[in-house]
């Protein structure tokens, strides 16, 4: 039988990666995006993560199919620049998209993996958490929600053979960091204990282990890729 995974973000960057290489592998994926691209490999559907309303909409869709297994939260924005500088509207879109989605989403599938005995839940950190990285005060605050949340909300599903869990990544060459000078990218790799730049590879082969039965006993937990 072949399970279902929801990946949010799923448009462009590291969640089209994601998807695509789910897809590749056997798994039937469902894309979440605000604006969807046409001609996808995979269903995807347009979903501000944004707005809760719409994200129970999208997740109620989804009750009858027995096969959903898993979500992988992988929609994001990030503003590099410092905390005073940063327009109270970026504020309100970071935190908004980044944790509050996350959460919306996380919520709603947790519904559906409960009927469903078991699932598995993967959130976004980053690196830039743990290294309180200047000029991403608002970016990591939102992530280090993140890794809270997945904490808490681990403990909340275990007695239902959910998992949930954070990847957190440092820069990967997506649209996310486009615009960010190199030696600025340079000093923040040079920072981690494996001072190469990760991979959307180096993402997907985690993610793929946590959605794996193989990863039941792993829950709660952030996986910082490279270390720090």
């Amino acid at each position: 039988m072949t399970q279902k995974i929801v990946v949010t973000g799923a448009s462009r960057g590291l969640g089209a990666h994601i998807a695509g290489m789910a897809l590749a592998e056997g798994w039937d994926v469902l894309g979440l995006a605000r604006h969807p691209v046409p001609d996808m490999p995979y269903e995807i559907r347009a979903c501000d993560i944004e707005d809760p309303i719409k994200v129970a909409e999208i997740f109620g869709s989804l009750k009858r199919d027995s096969n959903v297994w898993g979500l992988v939260n992988a929609a994001g924005v990030a503003s590099m620049n410092l905390t005073i500088s940063t327009p109270i509207e970026t504020i309100q879109r970071i935190i908004n998209i980044n944790l509050l989605g996350a959460i919306y989403c996380a919520r709603a599938f947790g519904k559906l993996a409960i009927r469903r005995g078991g699932g598995r839940i993967i959130n976004f950190s980053t690196i830039a958490v743990p290294l309180a990285l200047k000029g991403e005060a608002i970016y990591a605050a939102s992530k280090a929600g993140i890794e809270g949340f997945t904490r808490a909300f681990a403990r909340e599903m275990g007695d239902f053979h959910v998992t949930v869990n954070s990847v957190a990544p440092g820069p990967i060459d997506t649209d996310l960091i486009a615009k960010v000078p190199k030696a600025h990218i340079e000093r923040i790799v040079q920072q981690q204990l494996i001072a190469e730049q990760a991979t959307k590879g180096d993402v997907w082969a985690i993610t793929r282990f946590l959605l794996s039965k193989n990863a039941a006993a792993i829950t709660g937990q952030t996986i910082n890729i490279k270390g720090v």
